[in-house]
């Protein structure tokens, strides 16, 4: 039996003719899988009808929109999940659903290896290979741009050649990575971390300098997830959708990172996520007023360790896992409505409230009916400082010796 191996296939020129190259190098069958997690664009069909043009002998399709925003987008909202304080984990949580759907087309179709389009200094193929390893740990993984020297004058050279149905001309400077969560651009004069941005590298957001009137949006959250914007009902992947339009809209979730690659480099990114912006935003406000002080102060740390683990390729790890658990029991009351302002790049929280919340107004007023006994507040502080009153005394008592 021919040996089989499923590839990663987005549709593009360089999976396109990773098709036929991966075929001519290792004398494999292709079975191309493309995988909806809300990137837009072209229709599934399409894809599939590009990739048996290009020859493949199955192209196996996957609307996981939903999926990707229920299983990944809802536990890093979950997490505050944002890289090193910047970067709400586009590409990183869309890998592990493309991996577990790489996985079971292989068991569907017998295959034995599975390949991506990655190159040998980025995250993703890290990404994609520890996922196989940990699903599929009987599965080899190659990468056509960094194993068969696939690079981009070649893959247009081979598509010429062999008159592939795919566009070879257009030139576009940049690498774009985008799904529901967000968009992802690098590459080009980008690298010169001088440069800014230009207006053409933007989709999902308006430019902030002139923006419509303010909007106003009430999100409802039950246990950490969104369940209704403006009191009309939605699921995590509406919400997510209706705020990449209006938070879009008004410029919001533009970043411009220069961040640590789990390789060892340094690297210039240009990411706008507006509705994951927008929602982690809302979210934290609610955390505020719903989380225990000493729970939230150690939530963070853990979000932020939760991040580089998501970042750094480790979402099936048992420690990813236990913190789940961990994030997954501060949210059971973290319930109730945040009212924000999305206007000119900026989403402003400026109404909350909840069933479940620790905000006591008869204690945090300084109005008639307070009840918090001032009385109380001078031996708190005694008692507080006593540690430090006794380092300090003792570190005057040495100096004097």
């Amino acid at each position: 039996m021919t040996e089989r191996i499923v590839l990663a296939y987005s549709g593009g020129l360089d999976t396109s003719v990773a098709i036929g190259w991966i075929g001519e190098a290792t004398g494999a069958e292709v079975i191309a899988v493309a995988v909806d997690v809300g990137q837009g664009g072209e229709s599934l069909e399409t894809i599939r009808q590009r990739a048996l043009g290009c020859g493949a002998v199955e192209a196996y399709v996957a609307d996981a929109s939903d999926e990707f925003a229920n299983e990944y987008c809802m536990p890093t909202l979950k997490a505050n999940g944002l890289y090193q304080g910047h970067y709400p984990l586009v590409s990183a949580i869309s890998r592990p659903v493309i991996v577990k759907h790489l996985v079971k087309a292989a068991r569907e179709f017998g295959a034995t290896t599975v390949a991506h389009g990655c190159t040998g200094k980025g995250n993703d193929q890290v990404r994609f290979e520890v996922g196989i390893q940990t699903l599929g740990p009987d599965l080899k993984c190659i990468a056509p741009v960094r194993d068969l020297a696939l690079t981009r004058d070649k893959a247009i050279a081979f598509a010429e050649e062999k008159g592939l149905p795919i566009e070879t001309t257009k030139k576009n400077p940049y690498s774009i990575d985008q799904n529901v969560w967000g968009r992802a651009v690098e590459t080009g004069y980008l690298e010169d971390i001088w440069n800014a941005p230009t207006k053409d590298i933007y989709d999902y957001t308006a430019t902030p300098e002139f923006p419509p009137a303010p909007d106003e949006v009430v999100i409802s959250f039950e246990a950490g997830v969104p369940v209704a914007i403006d009191g009309v009902k939605v699921t995590p992947l509406q919400a997510i959708k209706e705020l990449n339009r209006r938070a879009g809209a008004q410029g919001v979730g533009r970043i411009d990172v220069v961040e640590d690659r789990l390789v060892g480099i340094k690297s210039r990114e240009v990411y706008e996520a507006p509705g994951a912006m927008a929602l982690i935003t809302a979210h934290k406000h609610l955390e505020d007023i719903t989380v225990e002080r000493e729970q939230a102060r150690f939530k963070a740390t853990v979000g932020q360790r939760w991040s580089e683990l998501v970042y750094d390729g480790q979402w099936f790890s048992p420690l990813k896992r236990s913190l789940d658990a961990f994030i997954e029991d501060t949210q059971k009351y973290v319930t109730g409505d945040i009212r924000m302002t999305l206007h000119g790049g900026q989403a402003i929280v400026n109404g909350r409230r909840s069933d479940t919340s620790l905000y006591d107004f008869n204690l945090a007023t300084y109005d008639t009916g307070d009840t918090f006994d001032q009385s109380m507040a001078r031996g708190f502080i005694e008692l507080w400082g006593m540690s430090a009153k006794v380092a300090s005394g003792r570190d005057i008592r040495v100096a004097g010796q």
